[in-house]
């Protein structure tokens, strides 16, 4: 079938929509697409006057998704408890066979504390209408939800919906913005103490790792578009995943994050362990010993046969079987470098997405180990609430899920853009090192924004 100008589809659709015969026994969710002429997702997601607006590009495959609009959602502002959103979730993914039906979205670092407003401590969206590139493929697809709402109101939904679409511009170039201050939390002085207490002996001895992170505010006098910039940070990073999340004109998460939570397709699963960083070189030469020195260092190797050895435990009550590599391999970033080291588990009958969410986040490389005892000092000490930074985003669905760890992040808001950096104190941690690493992890994104 020949792909249509985005005029055409949505005339298409619109047809589709009035002609649709809803059959009592069919699903209650609706999926209807045709073939789109290609056109730059994230500038089509940005033109759009619909919200929610939802972006996700996988880290090592050619689709990429822009959403707009909810035909059904499920989110959680106050205090959830795992149970219900268990319940929710199997809820969900009972409503369709479907393997085109996607809810995207997240949860919070830590669902006990306050998280932010809109996001809450997990949120999940079906959208209304999506563009969907596979490879050179695009789609333009609507979904409906006759399961709340009664079938001709859905429809009359969807066709108001569809007018609504507009033809993507080209997004604005970016510029350096006018930094009015800076404030990073915790501030230097109490970042020095709170390496020092845990990395104190008394206290290592029986929590060995506690990942600290630190929020660094840019209080600014424009308006900041986070598609702009989340394109341009795309351009420096495109090994890494790449999603955003705006589900009003106040705010909007973006992050271009290297780790993968996991990636589930029926029973089996991919996931990893990253942890342990150093900087790039400026030469071929001056990369390759700074890869090297990472692949020898004591501390870093000890961090990441961390996360890894607690990965492998959490996934083997879930799994037949769990397979890691030995030895870490180093994934390479426009600016840092990290050990990396692969997993694969072939999951039981019956594990499902939920289960694997509790089981395997937060992991050891945004949190700790062990977990309760790290979280619990995070929680207590960090001094700032993380929300969706650390968190896990993505999408699910009956038959496959990805989710990734949302590390590389930034929260924009009127007049200030939030951004996030982490490090795994171990024992052998030095502050002062420490500070430099989140220095490191910033420069990406400071490189786009501010002149370095």
């Amino acid at each position: 079938m020949a792909a249509f100008l985005l005029s055409q589809a949505i005339s298409t659709l619109t047809d589709k929509l009035k002609q649709l015969k809803f059959q009592s026994h069919s699903d209650p969710i609706i999926q209807i697409s045709v073939p789109i002429s290609p056109m730059p997702a994230i500038a089509w997601l940005a033109a759009q006057p619909i919200y929610p607006r939802i972006y996700w590009k996988g880290r090592d495959t050619e689709e990429e998704v822009a959403a707009v609009g909810s035909c059904k959602d499920f989110a959680y502002e106050e205090a959830v408890d795992d149970n219900q959103l268990s319940l929710e979730y199997q809820k969900q993914r009972a409503l369709s066979n479907n393997q085109d039906i996607r809810y995207y979205g997240g949860v919070a670092f830590d669902r006990t504390t306050e998280c932010w407003p809109e996001f809450g401590r997990a949120h999940f969206v079906l959208p209304r209408i999506e563009l969907r590139r596979s490879g050179e493929e695009y789609k333009l697809l609507i979904n409906l939800n006759c399961e709340s709402n009664d079938t001709e109101t859905e429809r009359t939904k969807a066709i108001e919906d569809l007018a609504k679409l507009v033809f993507p511009s080209p997004l604005s170039p970016p510029n350096k913005i006018n930094l009015l201050s800076r404030s990073d939390r915790p501030d230097h002085y109490h970042w020095t103490e709170l390496v020092k207490k845990v990395t104190h002996e008394k206290f290592i001895q029986d929590t060995p790792k506690v990942v600290l992170s630190r929020l660094t505010q840019l209080e600014v006098d424009e308006e900041v578009d986070p598609w702009t910039l989340l394109a341009c940070w795309q351009g420096r990073n495109q090994n890494s995943f790449q999603f955003g999340f705006q589900f009003s004109p106040e705010r909007a998460f973006i992050s271009c994050t290297p780790e993968r939570l996991y990636r589930r397709r029926q029973r089996e699963l991919f996931t990893e362990a990253l942890a342990g960083t150093t900087t790039r070189g400026l030469n071929q030469e001056e990369d390759r010993v700074l890869a090297q020195q990472l692949l020898e260092d004591s501390k870093n190797s000890h961090e990441n046969q961390l996360v890894k050895e607690h990965i492998v435990d959490a996934l083997t009550p879930l799994s037949n079987y769990v397979g890691a590599e030995e030895t870490p391999r180093v994934f390479k970033l426009s600016h840092i470098q990290h050990l990396h080291r692969s997993i694969r588990a072939e999951l039981k009958p019956g594990i499902d997405d939920f289960q694997l969410l509790q089981a395997l986040h937060p992991t050891p490389a945004v949190g700790g180990l062990p977990k309760e005892p790290a979280m619990s000092f995070i929680r207590q000490r960090e001094g700032y609430a993380r929300g969706w930074y650390a968190g896990a985003c993505g999408y699910f669905n009956k038959y496959e899920s990805e989710f990734a760890v949302a590390i590389r992040s930034a929260l924009i808001e009127p007049g200030r853009i939030n951004l996030f950096a982490g490090a795994g104190i171990v024992s052998g941690s030095e502050p002062e090192a420490e500070w430099v690493e989140l220095e490191n992890k910033l420069t990406t994104i400071l490189s786009i924004l501010t002149e370095l």
